[in-house]
């Protein structure tokens, strides 16, 4: 591993804190374009292409709805000059950074629903198949029960010699 990528993944591990520089700001990732190109929502609800440098490409993984720290300062001088492309995404953010920018202030309004639904099903400790498992025991919605898979061979259940020893 070059040195580059070392330093990239030891800075995000170690920076716990993030602090916002100017023209910088968190948007939420809506869809991946490819090549490098993701769309992403601000604060405000305005939708824009931002670039995913390919420093980050096979160190950081980001779907739909990862919060990420996105340099728009030459936002309108780019889109003014037709370019589709109007930021570059500097930082990915990470579960407990998102926690510490919500307790810090620094987190917008509009992102505030979407993070606390994301943390309280950490917190509590269930995941979203759990809580289905749990449904779907109350809700059958009339299906007969699952037949057993007669394509796999059950391993016979054998029993030691030890339990036959103590019997007697």
């Amino acid at each position: 591993m070059k040195a580059g990528r070392k330093n990239l993944q030891r800075a995000c591990q170690d920076g716990s804190a993030v602090t916002l520089a100017e023209g910088e700001s968190i948007m939420q990732v809506v869809t991946l374009r490819g090549s490098n190109l993701i769309e992403v929502t601000d604060g405000e609800g305005v939708k824009s292409l931002a670039l995913f440098p390919a420093k980050f490409q096979k160190s950081f993984w980001i779907k739909n709805g990862n919060f990420v720290v996105v340099d728009a300062s030459g936002r309108d001088e780019a889109l003014e000059s037709g370019s589709k492309i109007g930021c570059v995404v500097s930082r990915v953010l990470f579960h407990d950074q998102v926690r510490a920018l919500e307790k810090s202030g620094e987190w917008p309004a509009m992102f505030k629903s979407t993070s606390n639904s994301w943390s309280t099903r950490t917190t509590e400790g269930t995941t979203p198949q759990v809580k289905e498992e749990q449904n779907s025991d109350e809700d059958d919605d009339d299906l007969p029960p699952l037949e057993a898979n007669t394509n796999r061979n059950r391993p016979f259940d054998v029993h030691s010699d030890t339990e036959s020893d103590s019997d007697s």
